[in-house]
Order: C-alpha cells, then sequence, then structure tokens
C-alpha cells in the first residue's frame, strides 16, 4: 500500500511519516506541504491513499480532497490535530470523498507505538475495504417474524451511510417536513471521536434534534438517532435499542449490515436505504430487509461520491428503487404509506 501524507507541520509530518514507515507491507509514496502541492503530486503519483490535513496554506484540506476526487480520485482519511475545532470542515471533507477522520498523533506518541495505533488501525481498515473480493453476496439467513405488523404501529426509516454519507443524509433529512410520524435510524461510517460533532452538526443541518441510539432507549415517532459507540447497534422487535461485539470480525463497528439485519428479524417494519460508500457494507442487510417485507432503497451512481455499498446491493438484488439523493427523502415517505409485503427475491 502506497501513502502519501499532506501535512504543513513538520512535526506533524515528521509523526505520521515514522508511523506509515513502521507498518508491515506499507510505502510512503510522498508527502506535501499544502493542499495545492497535494493535488499536483496525486495526478503525478497517485497512492493508494493520501493522510490528509485540514488547517493548510495555499490550499486547505477540504478543497484538496475535493479537487483530488475530481481529477484523480483516490482513498483519503482526513488527519486532524482537535476534534471540536475542525468538526464543521471535518463533514465538508466527508461530504467531498473523504472516507473517514482520525486525530493527529503526537510526535512523542508516535515514537512508542501507542499513539499511532488508531491511525495504523484505520490505515488498515481502508486496505481491507480495498480488498474486499467481489464474489456475489449469499441471500441471508434470518429468523421471518410471523407477522409483519409493527407491535406500536410506529414505521421506521433506517439509513447507512459511508462516503459522503454526511451531506447525502442531510439532504435526506431536510426533505421530511416535520413532525415526522416515523423513527429514523442511522448508521454512518466515523471514527467515534467524531460522533458527537457528527450529531451536532446534523442537527444543525436540518432542524431535527439528532441524538445518540443508546442502548435501553427506544426508537419512538419523531426521533432521529445515530450509532455512536464503537459497537453494533440492533434493535428488538419492541423499537429498544442493544449493542454488541458481535460479529467481532466485522470491518465495520458499527455496521450497517448489523442494524438491518436485526430489524429484518423483528416485527418492525418501514423503509431503509443504503447511501453512498466505499465497501459492501450494508448490502447483506439490505436483501434481508426486502425479503422480510420492507421497502428498499439505494442511492444511485451519479449522485455517490462512492459507489461501492449502493452498488453492492444492487448487485444482489436488494434494491427495490435507485434513486438519486434529491429523491430519496421522497421516495421514503411515499413508501411508509403502503402495508408491508414479504417480498420473495
Amino acid at each position: 500500500m502506497n501513502i502519501g501524507i499532506v501535512n504543513d507541520l513538520k512535526i506533524a509530518l515528521h509523526a505520521l511519516t515514522h508511523i506509515v514507515q513502521s507498518m508491515p507491507n506499507v510505502t510512503l509514496a510522498w508527502t506535501a506541504l499544502d493542499g495545492e502541492e497535494a493535488v499536483a503530486k496525486c495526478a503525478a503519483n497517485k497512492p493508494d491513499l493520501i493522510l490528509m490535513d485540514l488547517i493548510m496554506p495555499k490550499m486547505d484540506g477540504v478543497e484538496a480532497t475535493r479537487q483530488i476526487m475530481r481529477k484523480t480520485p483516490c482513498a483519503i482519511l482526513v488527519v486532524t490535530a482537535t476534534i471540536e475545532g475542525n468538526a464543521s470542515r471535518v463533514f465538508e471533507a466527508l461530504g467531498a470523498g473523504a472516507l473517514d477522520a482520525v486525530e493527529t498523533p503526537r510526535f512523542e506518541q508516535s515514537l512508542d507505538g501507542a499513539g499511532g495505533d488508531r491511525l495504523r488501525a484505520k490505515i488498515e481498515q481502508i486496505r481491507r475495504n480495498q480488498r474486499l473480493d467481489t464474489k456475489p453476496i449469499n441471500a441471508p439467513t434470518f429468523t421471518k417474524p410471523q407477522n409483519q405488523e409493527h407491535q406500536n404501529g410506529t414505521p421506521m426509516v433506517l439509513l447507512g451511510a459511508s462516503t459522503g454519507g454526511p451531506q447525502a443524509l442531510a439532504t435526506i433529512l431536510r426533505s421530511f417536513k416535520q413532525p415526522i410520524n416515523f423513527s429514523v435510524v442511522i448508521v454512518q461510517h466515523l471514527d467515534t471521536a467524531f460522533v458527537a460533532g457528527f450529531r451536532n452538526w446534523l442537527s444543525n443541518e436540518t432542524g431535527f434534534t439528532v441524538r445518540a441510539a443508546s442502548p435501553g432507549d427506544r426508537a419512538m415517532a419523531g426521533s432521529v438517532s445515530v450509532a455512536s459507540s464503537n459497537k453494533h447497534l440492533q434493535i428488538t422487535t419492541d423499537g429498544v435499542f442493544i449493542e454488541t461485539d458481535i460479529p467481532a470480525k466485522a470491518l465495520h463497528k458499527p455496521s450497517v449490515d448489523s442494524l438491518m439485519l436485526s430489524a429484518a428479524s423483528s416485527k418492525l417494519f418501514g423503509v431503509a436505504a443504503l447511501l453512498t460508500g466505499m465497501g459492501r457494507d450494508g448490502a447483506t442487510g439490505l436483501l434481508a430487509l426486502r425479503k422480510s417485507g420492507w421497502a428498499t432503497i439505494v442511492q444511485d451512481a451519479a449522485t455517490s461520491v462512492v459507489w461501492g455499498m449502493p452498488g453492492s446491493a444492487v448487485a444482489c438484488q436488494a434494491a427495490e428503487q435507485v434513486l438519486a439523493i434529491e429523491q430519496i427523502g421522497s421516495a421514503i415517505q411515499v413508501a411508509l404509506t403502503r402495508k408491508p409485503k414479504p417480498n420473495h427475491v
């Protein structure tokens, strides 16, 4: 795996270089001191991954991410010194095509190895995602509920997203006229350190009060909840959130598949949508939901930053509809008016 590093602070550049060079089967492609230099170097020598700083002279990390994804797209991981101060820029970069974000390890931490563990784990996760095989997704197995009627009559909307997800999710939520008579549950692939900031950002962008999906809480009509820990989020037939570490070796925690498979095995009903993102998380769960009677939607390739997750769902026939992001919100509300009916795909 070849990695490019972009950072205007020499001590941070040194720390990141040390971490990258300490990883097996990883090589340093180049370094850049600002976004403008990064765009040029990526065009001349596109790496497998770029570690992108946010605050830099000449061109910041958001604009550099935007230009790289337009000209020579490749995987980008935002590496930033502060979470609180850069929250809005982080979500702008994610909307422009960055995969995830992680805090910059301090130099002294990079030397003893401990401080760089989180960054190494993110790099390894991206490498595993890039190596996912293309074999067909097998039809999921789950315990089909005895009847499809929701016990408390409140329909649900499940949304799964990764690369480019924050802006896509905001677009959908903004299309809903408040108050809504259904619950919304979201899994967005994002480092847990940034999730609180993401909830605040999404609240400000949409006007909804976006809360953490905490164990024991219930998905109620009018609520918007986000998976907010490094465990899988699941939901019971009664609409209560639970968390689990199983499957332990899942590429993403929380996993979109885990939430959707739990809903497919319950008496819950509603609409599920799989949005822009790298990899294939959510395709299996979406297929299970379609088979159990849910309406299923995926974002189209033209409006996706990366058409990995939605593309995988289309390939395994998990999607009833493939729509532009601007159309998904209204399609969800139309689909919620229909009665659940098992669909044997």
